[in-house]
């Protein structure tokens, strides 16, 4: 009995440990940080930021953060979010239209990966499914800066996402 465990359990270890096969577009991605943001009270996602080896965030290199929703929320609302953080965080930008193809409505549970492809590109994953690619001159730094940024809805939150 203890000889067919103890595999299982070695192989779910490991599987642990492993980053995400969609992480594989960076090079020794570790998780830096994670935390729960909530909104009122109310826990919304908990986010996961990976780097190369778990290094502090740095612009300049690929990074992957990863949101698994703790609530139901449709693609609409996502989009309507994300317009309104962009536009708070640094004036509105022409990617509505792309964010509408990017994002679907999510369940509890669900998991979307945002895989950063050097300063003007983003591809979003939905539960290890490619759904798009957000492409737009520093949209890296601007749509991350929603929740790695100075100017966050919560420096708290994301003090702990970025393992400060």
């Amino acid at each position: 009995m203890h000889r067919r465990i103890l595999p299982a359990l070695l192989l779910a270890a490991s599987l642990l440990a492993t980053p995400s096969p969609s992480l594989a577009a960076i090079s020794g991605a570790s998780e830096r940080g994670s935390a729960v943001y909530r909104h009122f009270g109310l826990p919304i996602y908990e986010a996961r930021l990976y780097t190369k080896g778990g290094a502090p965030l740095d612009w300049n290199e690929d990074f992957a953060l990863e949101l698994r929703y703790l609530r139901n929320f449709t693609a609409f609302d996502l989009v309507e979010s994300t317009m309104r953080e962009l536009d708070r965080t640094g004036g509105a930008l022409p990617v509505r239209g792309q964010l509408e193809t990017c994002f679907t409505d999510v369940r509890k549970g669900d998991r979307f990966l945002a895989v950063t492809n050097g300063p003007d590109r983003i591809s979003f994953r939905l539960n290890g499914r490619q759904t798009c690619t957000l492409s737009h001159s520093g949209i890296t730094y601007r749509f991350m800066s929603i929740f790695l940024g100075d100017n966050s809805r919560s420096q708290r939150f994301t003090r702990k996402l970025r393992g400060q």
